[in-house]
């Protein structure tokens, strides 16, 4: 089976599986990670293949949604990728992006160009308009306020607090999004990174604007 048909299967039961959790990680997710992933791949001249599998497969059974357990995604991706015929070597490179991208993780570890690439794309839709939308539908889906300048943003979370947390949804602002700018892996993401940061910051100061009663 050659690489593109891999892809196409790929895409169709990613796209089968992707129907629980909320919108903001849903298979249009997938979608929107991907096109910017290949963007990135084709200035930083990685393996495209990967890319595209990691991309694919990122979100298959996020922890958010399977009650904090970890080894259903990457279970899933072997059993699927070994039905493929897919080299071993190939699944545990795919696997290992997967299991250890996420912001939650956010410690020293082996980066591949191609870890960084899938990385980067995965943080950029989490920024910008896309990511203020995402915020606020994650925030409903978890019941959370909006915001109450009572509650204070918590900016030195461990991985267990960071997964517990029931804080305000404007609070995830300042826990996570503002801080992805500086965490992007390749030059391109850091270009793409500044764009959507600064509009971040310009609907914070509209809203704060609103808030408290003014025009």
């Amino acid at each position: 089976m050659n690489k593109t048909k891999i892809i196409e299967k790929t895409k169709e039961f990613v796209k089968s599986e992707m129907l629980k959790g909320d919108p903001g990680h849903d298979w249009q997710h997938v979608l929107r990670v991907n096109n910017i992933a290949k963007k990135i791949a084709k200035k930083e001249k990685a393996d495209l293949f990967i890319v595209e599998l990691a991309v694919l497969f990122h979100d298959i059974a996020d922890s958010k949604f399977t009650n904090g357990d970890e080894t259903i995604a990457p279970k899933k991706i072997k059993e699927f990728l070994n039905l493929l015929k897919i080299d071993e070597e190939l699944i545990e490179k795919v696997n290992y992006i997967v299991e250890h991208m996420s912001f939650k993780k956010n410690q020293p570890m082996e980066k591949s160009i191609e870890f960084k690439i899938v990385q980067d794309a995965d943080r950029l839709d989490a920024i910008g308009a896309i990511g203020i939308a995402r915020a606020f539908s994650f925030g409903g889906y978890k019941n959370r306020l909006i915001y109450n300048p009572e509650i204070k943003p918590n900016l030195n979370q461990t991985k267990e607090q960071y997964v517990k947390a029931e804080g305000t949804t404007i609070n995830h602002f300042y826990e996570k999004l503002l801080l992805l700018k500086d965490l992007m892996n390749t030059e391109t993401g850091k270009k793409f990174a500044e764009k959507r940061h600064k509009f971040m910051e310009k609907f914070l100061g509209q809203f704060y604007k609103e808030w408290n009663g003014k025009a």
